[in-house]
């Protein structure tokens, strides 16, 4: 016989709705009322009537998260936090990716709001805020990840770019680069952001290099290595050439990189190089290299704690949250020049 909720309350003395808030890590219920009810569901194999919670509740318990690209080292982490944390609270993720795609991203949209998800998790590929507003029409909470509309009114969770590009291009400086180029990314607010911060510190220290500034296109962050290799070769063809490169992400320091060894030239003596994203692999390069660290894991919990408070409220007017992760350097044997003598 399939054990109900409401045997496993009898059993141990407690109510159907305690049982339920345990199952779901509610922060109502002590440690150890949750592991006798965990315990008991274990040992009784009792599996939840998601279909029939949801007819009571009004919620599918299902958050849905839609990225640039599934396969990107900073999303992937981002989505595992997410993931473990509210698995915590008896929610479970649906994950899409848009492939840089607006249009797949629209489509993205409208099937989880189909299925009927409780938040939207948005890093956005479009350039307008139509996606945003399709949700809110719907009366789903919904929050940008990493990336952001100007002007609109939304919860967002991600870094402040425009500090990750300043924190770089100081980083350049520090190390006695003065011709500081960058690897623009796509047409996004993080990008923008980033070009900002590159120059706000350029300007600071009287420096200005417009002609340095090369667009890696929309292929930026999902072909990033492709898309860096073919524009630092660009740059490399100027006179006098740049001897300091921020670069949009990590995948587009790589290809740098490579087309700066190619070209007979040290790194970072000849050019210093710096990335974004702190890469698992950027500490075990040849050449280690220096990235923004922008935090993932951190961004990615703390997407998650949002994402289950609007889940539980269901209120797609909430006022705005907006929750910045700082930034921060991680300088290896990229950029780092050791005096001469």
């Amino acid at each position: 016989m399939t054990a109900r909720m409401k045997d496993i309350a009898l059993e141990l003395g407690l109510s159907v709705v305690t049982v339920s808030k345990a199952l779901r890590a509610h922060p109502d219920i002590g440690e150890a009322t949750r592991r006798r009810v965990l315990e008991r569901v274990a040992e009784l194999g009792y599996q939840p009537n998601l279909m029939a919670r949801s007819l009571v509740t009004g919620q599918t318990w299902t958050v849905g998260l839609i990225v640039p690209d599934l396969l990107h080292p900073f999303f992937a982490g981002i989505a595992k936090a997410i993931s473990n944390d509210i698995r915590a609270h008896g929610y479970g993720l649906l994950i899409s990716s848009s492939d840089e795609e607006p249009d797949a991203e629209r489509q993205q949209i409208r099937n989880l709001l189909a299925r009927q998800v409780d938040v939207i998790v948005l890093a956005s590929t479009q350039t307008t805020v139509d996606g945003l507003r399709e949700i809110e029409r719907r009366g789903t909470p919904c929050i940008l990840l990493d990336r952001r509309f100007a002007g609109a009114e939304a919860h967002f969770v991600g870094n402040d770019d425009e500090a990750v590009g300043a924190l770089a291009t100081a980083h350049l400086i520090a190390q006695g680069c003065r011709r500081i180029a960058h690897l623009r990314g796509p047409e996004v607010s993080t990008a923008a952001g980033r070009l900002s911060g590159y120059r706000q510190a350029l300007a600071q220290q009287g420096l200005a290099a417009p002609e340095l500034v090369m667009d890696l296109g929309p292929s930026g962050d999902h072909r990033g290595a492709e898309a860096g290799y073919a524009a630092t070769r660009r740059l490399l063809a100027l006179s006098p050439r740049p001897d300091g490169l921020f670069c949009y992400n990590d995948p587009s320091a790589l290809g740098a990189m490579r087309a700066v060894l190619e070209a007979g030239l040290r790194v970072p003596d000849d050019i210093a190089i710096i990335g974004c994203g702190n890469l698992s692999y950027a500490d075990f390069l040849r050449i280690p290299l220096s990235s923004i660290d922008q935090g993932a894991e951190a961004i990615g919990r703390r997407v998650a704690q949002l994402a289950t408070s609007l889940a539980g409220t269901r209120n797609a007017a909430a006022p705005p949250h907006v929750d910045l992760v700082p930034p921060r350097l991680v300088a290896r044997a990229s950029t780092i020049r050791f005096p001469k003598g």
